[in-house]
């Protein structure tokens, strides 16, 4: 047999494929009737699981990898299929639906806000990017801000999230699987460092350097430059601009944003330190209840899958299937479990699209630990 022989075999065969794909989709439509009417949901994991083993034994150990993924693909388009035709409302549908009516056109000018930091810090900068005119209110930790905003008493906060350098700010993605909250705007804001001194401080006289620990690690190169000076980790790049301002001492120094020499009276010792002169933090403001503004791009999700290989592929081929542009997969291990993880993912999706929606309702569906984190527009 040649090629062309082979593939016009081929033909045959997959319009033989094609048309008990059509019948066996026509089948799930069925299938999706009864259940609706009978209010049974589309997940049947111990069905699922018969029929992958019957097909496994069938195609034998060659193949039975390969079917594996093959039947495993055809069962999440089959889901799919049914919760389009069955369209029953859920609870995060209804709530998505009330946030998509009920959220006011423009994005607040003015809010009650709560940041990280001090006066100066990188998220007040943010903060102020994304509000006209915040009232802030400033909290020693990330933790903090996300308890006031929980408990009402900041009706937003701006948290870091990730730096193009420095990579993700972990401590924040792990409170992010303790508190109830929801993404309603991000930020991307360019980081440009200096190091701040005392007037009358010179470079070479430096011996103890502060700031926050993922500020040292983006400026790493400079400061290995600076010969017996030790980095010393405090909260934040602004309380460490003050802690210098209100030392005595002239061999001490801050890393920090050079609006925060003017803001403590402190003198540029050198500019621009950044490893990476294309640095940027990505922030998120985040909220107690639902918004969703208009122009909303970016949608967040997250929730733990099944610890066995193919788990995070089918996850990932179902946002390929629709088209939609997957921007952040984040992982972080879960606490008092065997190398169980949560997964974080940013995606190019409009919550407007019904499929994206079906999507979400799918997954809050087949998963145990899902949340939609929210649907937001970023400022750049």
């Amino acid at each position: 047999m040649d090629l062309k022989d082979a593939r016009s075999r081929i033909d045959k065969i997959d319009d033989e494929l094609t048309r008990l794909f059509m019948e066996r989709m026509e089948m799930s439509r069925e299938i999706a009737a009864y259940k609706s009417e009978h209010r049974l949901p589309v997940y049947d994991r111990e069905r699922e699981r018969a029929v992958l083993n019957r097909i496994e034994d069938m195609v034998g150990p060659e193949l039975e990898s390969y079917a594996n993924v093959l039947y495993t693909t055809l069962f999440d388009v089959s889901r799919s299929y049914q919760h389009r035709d069955m369209a029953t409302s859920s609870a995060l549908s209804d709530e998505i639906g009330r946030a998509l009516s009920q959220t006011a056109e423009l994005f607040p000018s003015r809010a009650v806000v709560a940041c990280q930091g001090v006066e100066g810090s990188y998220s007040q900068l943010a903060c102020d990017r994304i509000f006209n005119m915040p009232s802030i209110m400033y909290f020693d930790n990330f933790r903090s801000v996300f308890q006031a905003v929980e408990s009402g008493l900041c009706r937003y906060g701006v948290l870091p999230i990730e730096n193009s350098t420095a990579g993700s700010v972990n401590e924040v993605y792990d409170l992010m699987k303790k508190h109830k909250f929801y993404i309603v705007r991000g930020a991307k804001l360019r980081i440009e460092q200096s190091l701040l001194g005392r007037k009358g401080s010179k470079l070479q006289d430096i011996k103890e350097i502060y700031s926050k620990d993922i500020a040292l690690e983006q400026c790493s190169e400079f400061l290995d430059s600076i010969k017996g000076a030790k980095a010393k980790v405090c909260e934040n790049t602004a309380a460490a601009a003050r802690m210098v301002s209100e030392s005595d001492r002239l061999d001490v120094a801050a890393v920090a944003s050079r609006n925060c020499a003017e803001l403590y009276d402190l003198e540029v010792l050198a500019d621009g330190i950044q490893n990476n002169q294309n640095n940027y933090t990505r922030f998120i403001c985040i909220s107690k209840n639902l918004e969703i503004y208009p122009g909303a791009d970016k949608t967040s999700l997250m929730f733990s899958i099944a610890h066995k290989p193919g788990s995070l592929y089918h996850v990932v081929s179902r946002f390929s299937a629709l088209g939609l542009n997957l921007t952040k997969l984040e992982s972080r291990p879960m606490p008092d479990t065997d190398f169980q993880f949560m997964f974080y993912f940013d995606l190019e999706a409009n919550i407007h699209d019904p499929k994206v929606q079906r999507l979400l309702c799918e997954f809050d569906d087949e998963f145990e630990k899902f949340t939609y984190l929210g649907s937001y527009s970023e400022i750049n």
